[in-house]
């Protein structure tokens, strides 16, 4: 992933404190959970020498968002000196729970590794009538809210089983099907114009069999090669909208493993022609040069010295992937250019 979103956290003033509360399972008392929760980090922060004018922009951010947002979807916030910097959901899910940091830079390893295992998706729902399609970012833990839902071509009266004689019988499951394939063509031209604008990771057919083969059918030359099909799963009550979820919980773990493999054969490939380097000080050694072009993380594991390295990486315009193989350290880069000892 690019990581020019968290470019302007590091122009801040240290130390930056980091603080991660995990997501749990909302309840009347979220609100005193929350409180209680957050004053054992605030504490924590105290004795880690934080000052006071980064705790009070903390009390602010913590106490002042909606408690069970905070319980149920998690936090990470980030505050400099003086302010907060950062303050994004996070699914513990894939972390340890709640934590509180003060360091010289933020510590955002747990956070980004969430990122990168995150997958965008465009899902459309569709039936004979249109579609349903949802902005959704997916990891393969957690299926959240919609970012953005759109109805598309839903005209429900257009489309009906025939109910007459023989010749009325054809002609109207013609003109049925005619009218079906018409909103599914427009469904299929609303995924194409919104995958344009949101380049998802992914575009995802799902809802009832002969709705999903006929969007599928109309899909433009441009997504025929960028989508997946669920096989279960809809949103017409709760347990075809929990199906759907798994699916897209599947589907988002594929993508995230085949990422890792991917940069792990790039780091294979790289370490045989002199454009990849591992261990902590072979990758320190390659952001004084600006060399780094990728961060390489386990994805499990933290790294030795991983803020400090996920820093010079943000500051020198890198990107960070995950692997799934153990790294000397835990840490990995591939590199721009070849690193010889006259290299500046």
């Amino acid at each position: 992933m690019e990581l020019d979103e968290v470019r302007s956290l590091y122009e801040g003033r240290p130390p930056f404190a980091t603080v991660y509360l995990e997501a749990r399972s909302p309840a009347e008392d979220s609100p005193q959970q929350v409180r209680l929760r957050w004053e054992e980090l605030r504490r924590d922060l105290v004795a880690q020498g934080a000052g006071d004018e980064a705790l009070e922009a903390l009390d602010r951010a913590v106490l002042g968002e909606e408690a069970g947002e905070v319980q149920s979807s998690g936090r990470v916030l980030v505050a400099d000196a003086s302010a907060v910097r950062l303050d994004a959901p996070w699914d513990a899910a894939l972390g340890a729970g709640d934590a509180a940091h003060l360091a010289q830079e933020p510590e955002l390893g747990a956070y980004l590794r969430e990122r990168e295992r995150s997958v965008s998706m465009l899902v459309a729902v569709a039936d004979q009538h249109g579609a349903v399609i949802r902005d959704l970012t997916v990891s393969e833990s957690d299926v959240p809210a919609p970012e953005d839902e759109t109805v598309v071509a839903d005209d429900s009266d257009t489309v009906h089983k025939p109910r007459e004689g023989a010749l009325s019988h054809k002609q109207i499951q013609r003109r049925a099907d005619e009218v079906a394939k018409q909103n599914l063509r427009e469904v299929a031209d609303h995924l194409e114009d919104a995958a344009r604008r949101r380049r998802p990771d992914l575009v995802v057919l799902a809802g009832e069999v002969q709705g999903r083969t006929t969007l599928r059918d109309e899909l433009p030359a441009s997504l025929q090669e960028h989508y997946a099909e669920a096989q279960a799963g809809g949103i017409s009550d709760d347990g075809a909208e929990e199906a759907l979820a798994d699916e897209l919980r599947s589907l988002a773990a594929g993508v995230s493993e085949n990422r890792a493999r991917e940069h792990r054969e790039r780091f294979e490939a790289g370490k045989a022609h002199g454009l990849a380097v591992e261990g902590s000080a072979g990758v320190a050694r390659a952001a004084e040069r600006g060399a780094i072009e990728m961060l390489l993380l386990e994805y499990d594991r933290s790294a030795t010295a991983e803020a400090a390295h996920l820093g010079g990486a943000v500051r020198t315009g890198a990107e960070v992937g995950l692997v799934d193989i153990e790294l000397t350290d835990g840490i990995a880069a591939l590199l721009r250019f070849e690193i010889t000892e006259g290299t500046r």
